[in-house]
């Protein structure tokens, strides 16, 4: 296979690098940021690229936008995403196109070389290969976005004012309701996002995490 790697890390780099290499396939480059990737593989057009998450400038999810520039204008060219990190918002993007020729391993994970040359073979051969780490990640994430479609349009406007940390009274002054309407669109809320009564967790803030995690 022809390769091309992708990683800030230039110990992991160049690790990848001799390791793929002592295995008989072809490191075509390894670059350290989603430019230079960008033109490695308009180079080279590699079978496979291995992508890490967090590169610069940033370090969130360059990796992942990449790869899913590289999968729209280079078809032919499969993305294995190999990193510590999972973002779930971006590889459900990732996938969500197509997700023949992709595969998102977690670094502390792969504990043999052998799966993970393996992976990188299936992945580039058209498969698709997840960690199921990855895979709850995503399903969690999901189901978080599912219990958000059933907030009506009102209900998602009071409690993007209670994600901000406002009280009943200003919901209400903001939204030109009475605070009875505001509780009772904060119990539905409660109530679709599955935030049963306790003493020891406060469902205004667990409410607000939902909101801001979907």
């Amino acid at each position: 296979m022809r390769i091309v790697i992708a990683e800030d890390a230039a110990i992991m780099r160049d690790g990848l690098a001799a390791i793929l290499t002592r295995r008989g396939h072809e490191v075509a480059a390894a670059v350290g940021d989603p430019e230079a990737l960008s033109k490695a593989v308009a180079e080279h057009r590699p079978d496979v690229a291995v992508i890490d998450v967090r590169m610069p400038p940033t370090h969130t999810d360059e990796g992942l936008r990449a790869a899913a520039a590289i999968r729209r204008d280079f078809p032919g060219t499969a993305v294995l995403v190999f990193s510590q990190y999972i973002e779930a918002h971006a590889a459900t993007e990732l996938l969500s196109a197509s997700p023949a020729g992709i595969g998102y391993l977690l670094k502390d994970r792969v504990a043999d070389v052998s799966d993970f040359i393996d992976a990188l073979t299936r992945v580039a051969e058209g498969g698709t290969v997840l960690d199921p780490e990855v895979v709850a990640r995503l399903l969690n994430a999901a189901r978080r976005r599912d219990a958000l479609a059933e907030v009506t349009p009102r209900e998602r406007e009071v409690l993007a004012l209670l994600a901000q940390g406002r009280s009943n009274a200003a919901i209400a002054a903001e939204l030109f309701i009475t605070q009875k309407v505001v509780e009772k669109h904060v119990a539905n809320i409660f109530d679709k996002l599955g935030l049963a009564p306790s003493d020891s967790d406060n469902r205004r803030v667990l409410a607000a995490v939902r909101y801001l995690q979907a």
